[in-house]
């Protein structure tokens, strides 16, 4: 019995350590891409929620003003496309 709480105890913390990391590997942008992202929205007014990727681009859902935004951008951080969408 004991050899099996050891075990399942092994596996939640396994599966825990697993799943933090997850949500980083699972976006595809490095930290540093982030960082330089989120510095350049922040200095044009937006406030950013959510990085990731979508379709080969980085996607951003941000706020600005009110008004909920996804921002697409190419690997040289250029923006490519955006949709405001509604509250």
């Amino acid at each position: 019995m004991t050899h099996f709480r050891k075990f399942t105890a092994a596996a939640v913390l396994a599966s825990l350590v697993a799943g933090a990391a997850l949500p980083a590997a699972a976006a595809g942008v490095d930290a540093a891409t982030q960082e330089q992202l989120r510095s350049k929205l922040t200095q044009e007014g937006y406030e950013v929620r959510k990085i990731g990727t979508e379709d080969g681009l980085i996607e951003v859902y941000a706020l600005k003003d009110g008004k909920k935004f996804e921002l697409y951008f190419n690997d040289k951080l250029e923006q490519v496309k955006n949709g405001a969408s509604e509250n």
